[in-house]
């Protein structure tokens, strides 16, 4: 196995471990439904505590998953990775992404 190869294998692996708990999945499932949201909206449809959401957000946002955009004190989150994107329709084909 060559170093690209290699490299390639560890971004995949590094991904599938960003997204492998129920409630990160369920951020990003809804995120490529909706679009973007808010932490608020997140919070009420999710029912977690804000710094659950908030750090499963962070890791999110770690592994190049999401982006962040502020908009005065409010935070609307995206998917901007095609890999995930790409992935949940394989997992979630009755979404149609």
């Amino acid at each position: 196995m060559n170093d690209d190869q290699k490299e390639s294998i560890q971004a995949a692996a590094a991904l599938l471990k960003a997204l492998a708990h129920p409630l990160r999945l369920c951020i990003v499932r809804n995120l490529c439904r909706k679009g973007s949201c808010n932490v608020s909206y997140m919070q009420g449809c999710l029912a977690v505590p804000q710094s659950t959401l908030s750090q499963q957000l962070g890791i999110l946002r770690a592994a190049g998953v999401l982006r962040g955009t502020r908009n005065g004190i409010e935070v609307s989150y995206e998917v901007i990775d095609e890999k995930t994107r790409r992935l949940l329709e394989v997992l979630f084909p009755e979404d149609r992404l």
